[in-house]
């Protein structure tokens, strides 16, 4: 089965530790991702949200577990699934960048389908999902940084 390739790119007003401080934040994450809530089952370094922490994202009977595997303060948030959708591999990649006063925000993300020919469609359902997700983080953090 091929690897799949995602990735979303957005632009966002607020300077990247705005940005980085939403990204890092589960607890912020139904305010602008999309999930219906964030719950943090194995706490991280740090305030629990940090490195090692395991989550589970809810969003309407969907489940998803996933653990924060790179943290690098105001630049990137990298998490790997752990269960939850069919898939195997699956890394994820948030990077952020200093860019026309304001933050460049680029998800990417790489997986195998376990489910053979399916790859294509959770290509398709995750880039819809991860562009609307980088679009409404960057104008999430654009309001909180106007105050």
């Amino acid at each position: 089965m091929a690897r799949q390739h995602v990735e979303a790119t957005a632009w966002s007003a607020a300077p990247p530790a705005a940005v980085y401080a939403l990204l890092v934040d589960g607890s912020s994450w139904p305010t602008w991702s999309g999930h219906d809530a964030v719950d943090i089952v194995e706490r991280g370094e740090g305030d629990g949200d940090g490195l090692g922490a395991v989550r589970v994202l809810h969003r309407g009977r969907m489940r998803s577990r996933e653990r924060i595997v790179e943290l690098v303060p105001d630049r990137r948030l990298g998490y790997e699934l752990l269960a939850g959708l069919p898939l195997r591999d699956y890394r994820a990649d948030v990077d952020l960048t200093p860019e026309r006063g304001g933050t460049s925000i680029r998800w990417s993300s790489a997986f195998v389908s376990k489910v053979p020919g399916a790859g294509g469609i959770y290509r398709w359902a995750l880039t819809r999902f991860m562009a609307t997700a980088a679009d409404n983080l960057a104008t999430r953090a654009a309001e909180l940084a106007r105050g």
